[in-house]
């Protein structure tokens, strides 16, 4: 009798759970779920318009323009042109071929030099990093023609040397005639080219960078002011350098940082010191607001491992030789994809170094950055009876391959 009622049980535990269901199941299916919301999307305006010649505003990170007018002009860049200045004389530093106490002689010819000083005095002996603050801090025209000086034998050397670095920094619309940026017709520059020159500034030798963001500057007894007004009234800004003169106008290279994301803005030909400091600050205003810089890859990330015939190791480390940022619209984060384009077939010998494709990173639809993807470690080549086995193989692999195309 236990036994049948048993079996009876197990015949209506199937009913009784199926009578349950159909009773949840309205019950569930009114019980509200949780909705992901989609993301707002920033609606960015045009890029403001500015009382000045040029302008440029760059992430210093990825290297993005986000307004720009009339950026290529060939302008006379004023004391803009020290930025080269201190750059040289900060890659020298950085190369230990000077120190930053190396007396440097003053000459006559440096202390006659006209305009802004430092207010150094024929025959002494200043230290190559007082020359280097009085450069970048009060734009002593003085200091610069003495380090020019000190580093090249005089003034059109150096000018040289100025000149073929910003070749290689890739400047193409400047030429530099002096170390001071005192006028000459064939003294010239960009707010592109000088963007770039800021970039490298900030990123080649960070350890001097902290100098641009000082307001004042005492030599000889004789306290002068950071001309950038900007240091003054906004607490992100840190550089770079100010310029005058009047076929110049008032120009300014300046550089801010908000939550890791650091903007260059230079601004040429405007008509006043206040009117300089302002129209930088609405460039300066619009990329914060409506741009967020993004970390996508660091330096040296494996990217893929594709394989390699013929080689001491079947697969090859590839990846990126420096940090990749991409600077986007706000919240279109999620709209970023990166392709990889490796090249095909890939066989050893591969050196480190070498390019075996390319990435690109696109925005939706529009490709918003491309970087070289690079052998992160070298490979040699195999032994025979490896090359020959990878031969088979591959021959193999790429004829059964094409019964599938």
């Amino acid at each position: 009798m236990k036994a049948l009622r048993s079996s009876r049980f197990r015949r209506l535990v199937p009913a009784l759970l199926a009578c349950l269901s159909l009773v949840a199941s309205p019950l569930l299916a009114q019980t509200p779920q949780p909705q992901q919301l989609p993301r707002i999307q920033t609606m960015i305006p045009a890029a403001p318009q500015l009382a000045a010649t040029s302008w440029l505003l760059m992430d210093a990170d990825s290297g993005r323009v986000l307004a720009q007018h009339n950026p290529d002009v060939r302008l006379p860049p004023a004391s803009l042109t020290k930025l080269m200045t201190a750059y040289l004389v900060e890659r020298e530093l950085n190369s230990g071929n000077i120190a930053p106490d190396d007396p440097v002689p003053v000459s006559e010819n440096a202390w006659r030099t006209g305009g802004s000083k430092m207010f150094i005095e024929v025959g002494e002996q200043v230290p190559v990093s007082e020359l280097l603050h009085g450069i970048v801090i009060v734009s002593g025209n003085d200091a610069s023609v003495a380090m020019a000086e000190y580093l090249a034998g005089g003034t059109e050397p150096f000018a040289d040397i100025m000149n073929q670095h910003a070749a290689r920094l890739g400047m193409t619309n400047t030429h530099f005639v002096n170390p001071t940026g005192l006028p000459d017709e064939n003294h010239y520059s960009s707010a592109r080219d000088l963007a770039l020159l800021a970039q490298h500034i900030i990123n080649d030798y960070p350890q001097h960078y902290r100098i641009y963001r000082q307001k004042q500057f005492t030599y000889g007894g004789i306290e002068q002011p950071n001309r950038n007004r900007l240091l003054w009234r906004d607490a992100s800004v840190d550089g770079l350098k100010t310029g005058w003169t009047e076929e110049a106008g008032y120009c300014l290279v300046s550089s801010a940082e908000r939550d890791d994301m650091r903007l260059i803005s230079v601004v040429m030909g405007t008509a006043s010191e206040e009117a300089r400091a302002r129209e930088t600050q609405k460039l300066l205003s619009y990329g914060f607001r409506y741009y967020q810089t993004l970390k996508l890859y660091d330096q040296g990330a494996v990217l893929n491992t594709p394989r390699v015939w013929g080689g001491d190791k079947n697969e090859l480390r590839v990846g990126v030789d420096r940090n990749v940022f991409m600077t986007v619209p706000r919240n279109r984060d999620q709209e970023l994809a990166a392709k990889l384009d490796l090249q095909a077939d890939l066989t050893a010998p591969i050196a480190a170094g070498e390019t075996v494709g390319r990435m690109e990173v696109r925005l939706g639809d529009e490709v918003v950055g491309e970087r070289e993807l690079l052998a992160l470690e070298a490979i040699e080549e195999g032994g025979f009876f490896k090359r020959l086995f990878d031969k088979l193989q591959r021959f193999f692999t790429n004829l059964l391959g094409g019964f599938f195309d």
